[in-house]
């Protein structure tokens, strides 16, 4: 006999939502709540991104499990205030993609930052002593110039990276690769351009975006409710207030420091 009640979670949205940096602590929660989503049988995900990036392999990790998962739930992306660089790499793992007429989108690109204090070493008398297994084994060392073979060698990282970012792009909005190296140099795009773009498929607020995933999977959009996947923070977290913001992710201090010299699909005005 078929059971004729379907389960609580199969009546529902399952919500994920992806604020600030990408680095690793997001990657662990978006990949759990992605297993939650498949394990409950969420009949469709609604993915909430206001991001403007982060490390190239964190958001790689995350638009791979999403483009796994969306061959058994339908996937509706919606771009809040921001979603570039990474952001947007996150959302090709949607089949549907929602944006704001306003969101600050694109800045596909990637960019890698070191810092060189060698002249400030100088002034306070300040010199390291080198022993290195190979030529380049310290290269982007703060306490000296990039040498020109250096400059070459990461370029010729940041070309692959970028080569792999326009690639997704061109597949997942089925773009060529061509029109995507039109638009992709780093600049930024507003969501009514990105939608003349190709990036996203329509204009509306995350409730629009709401409202289509129901459709897509044939609920009722005026009832259907959503289940925002969260990350179950210290019970001292939840507790004391003042202590949410330290619970919530790394301080972008911490997250300059952290990817010093790592290429990162990531905006920063």
């Amino acid at each position: 006999m078929v059971w004729p009640f379907k389960p609580r979670f199969r009546k529902q949205i399952a919500r994920i939502e992806i604020t600030g940096a990408i680095a690793s602590n997001t990657r662990k929660r978006v990949l759990e709540a992605l297993e939650t989503v498949e394990e409950k049988k969420f009949p469709a995900l609604l993915l909430r991104i206001d991001s403007p990036g982060g490390t190239v392999g964190d958001s790689q990790e995350i638009y791979s499990a999403l483009k796994r998962l969306r061959e058994k739930v339908k996937i509706v992306a919606s771009f809040g205030n921001i979603s570039a660089s990474g952001g947007v790499y996150i959302g090709m793992g949607a089949e549907h993609i929602m944006a704001n007429p306003g969101t600050i989108t694109g800045s596909i690109g990637v960019i890698l930052r070191g810092n060189n204090l060698e002249r400030l070493l100088q002034k306070i008398g300040v010199s390291f002593k080198v022993i290195k297994s190979g030529p380049y084994k310290d290269i982007l060392a703060f306490d000296r110039e990039l040498t020109e073979a250096e400059q070459n060698i990461l370029q010729e990282l940041i070309d692959t990276s970028y080569q792999q970012f326009v690639q997704t792009v061109a597949e997942a909005r089925n773009l060529a690769v061509e029109t995507v190296r039109s638009f992709a140099d780093g600049r930024i795009f507003t969501g009514q351009q990105a939608l003349e773009l190709g990036i996203v498929d329509r204009l509306g607020t995350e409730e629009d975006a709401r409202r289509w995933a129901a459709e897509l999977v044939g609920l009722d959009p005026e009832k259907t409710p959503v289940f925002t996947l969260e990350e179950r923070k210290p019970l001292l977290s939840r507790l004391l207030p003042g202590n949410s913001q330290a619970a919530s992710g790394i301080s972008w201090l911490e997250f300059e420091v952290s990817t010093s010299g790592l290429p990162l699909w990531l905006y920063r005005p």
